[in-house]
């Protein structure tokens, strides 16, 4: 009996420290566990909190090019490299649309913004009347047109002044000719491209009054800027009529005058992007047109709240136009082409030198 009792007892307490054990457990886990999430709560907080304080993190861009498309080496692609180079320097989305039939341009504009994206690019002057429509459909979200106007109080309008970078390498051309015969094949006949031809022609003219300029366009359409055939057909005319160097201010149907230029082992001038590397040796120099600074200056000031609606003018006085000199054609200008041509730029900064511009003779 004692021996049974004391085992009874022994039992009943061993009992009683197992049931405490089990009501204890589960708090100590639920303590383990909530200390856990606080600990995880502040560090979440620290890294969201650096995150924001650099840029917003779902920011989507939106491109629409027009009918040349990103991969003509020219003016899309520029606009192309800028917007790249925004998605690896921001944590931004981007997408891009190449319409091809101008029709469609409208309806990809519209599409972007009915899918909500905070900013949105027309690249090209085609798509002015479509940013300024869709924009004033949606305030609340950013737009640009690069190369053109369009009005609202929530688009940024991008210009340049071409006709002076024009001017430079059309100087070029004027003091590198061996034939005394220059030319220049534009794309769609249009007065932004009149303007490219103007500024060209005076550039030649400003060093040498006696040189011989051919001007020719590939069409009154849009297919003018996507037309390489086109482009070589009117280059190989412009040669065998007696010019060494043509300026192709043409988008995609300008490389046809870079084929022209190899078949014939004469020299041409790239456009809007730095096209020196196309046809190494034969490319006397590239005009440029910092579409791809605009365009990722814009990004990135949209990103910081700082979006700027209304005009931003792209000159020689800000580095928005000018020319290029790398290892492709460094031996192809001389230092004395170099020195003229600078203090010509000098010139037109100050104003001594005034370039004609032919959107002032359409007022």
């Amino acid at each position: 009996m004692t021996t049974f009792h004391f085992k009874k007892s022994l039992l009943n307490k061993q009992l009683r420290i197992s049931n405490k054990s089990e009501k204890i457990f589960p708090s100590r886990i639920f303590c383990i566990i909530l200390g856990t999430l606080f600990i995880l709560s502040l560090f979440n907080f620290k890294c969201s909190k650096k995150t924001d304080d650099k840029v917003k993190t779902d920011f989507r861009v939106g491109l629409v090019f027009d009918a040349g498309g990103k991969d003509d080496k020219s003016f899309n692609s520029s606009a192309w490299a800028g917007a790249s180079r925004a998605v690896k320097d921001f944590n931004i989305t981007l997408k891009d649309v190449e319409p091809g039939d101008p029709s469609a341009i409208e309806p990809a504009i519209r599409a972007l913004a009915e899918d909500g994206f905070d900013l949105i690019f027309g690249i090209g002057f085609a798509s002015a009347p479509y940013i300024e429509t869709v924009s004033a459909d949606y305030p609340n979200l950013k737009f640009s047109i690069i190369d053109s106007e369009s009005k609202g109080d929530n688009v940024c309008s991008v210009v340049f002044k071409e006709h002076e970078g024009a001017f430079i390498v059309g100087m070029i051309a004027g003091m590198s000719t061996k034939t005394g015969t220059i030319g220049i094949v534009g794309g769609m006949d249009v007065p932004l491209i009149r303007r490219f031809v103007m500024g060209y022609e005076a550039g030649a003219n400003f060093v040498n009054p006696k040189i011989k300029i051919l001007a020719n366009y590939a069409g009154v359409t849009t297919t003018a800027w996507s037309d390489p055939t086109k482009g070589k057909e009117l280059a190989l005319s412009q040669y065998s009529r007696g010019a060494d160097i043509i300026f192709a201010a043409a988008g995609a149907t300008g490389l046809g005058v870079f084929d022209a230029a190899e078949e014939l082992n004469k020299l041409v001038i790239g456009c809007d992007s730095n096209q020196n590397w196309i046809k190494p040796g034969l490319v006397l120099t590239s005009m440029l047109k910092m579409i791809d600074v605009a365009v990722y200056s814009i990004i990135g000031d949209a990103l910081k709240d700082n979006f700027k609606p209304g005009k931003q003018i792209f000159g020689l006085n800000n580095n928005g136009v000018g020319y290029a000199i790398d290892n492709y054609n460094k031996n192809l200008l001389t230092d004395e082409i170099i020195k003229k041509v600078e203090q010509a730029k000098k010139d037109i900064i100050s104003g001594k030198i005034k370039v004609p511009d032919y959107y002032e003779t359409l007022r």
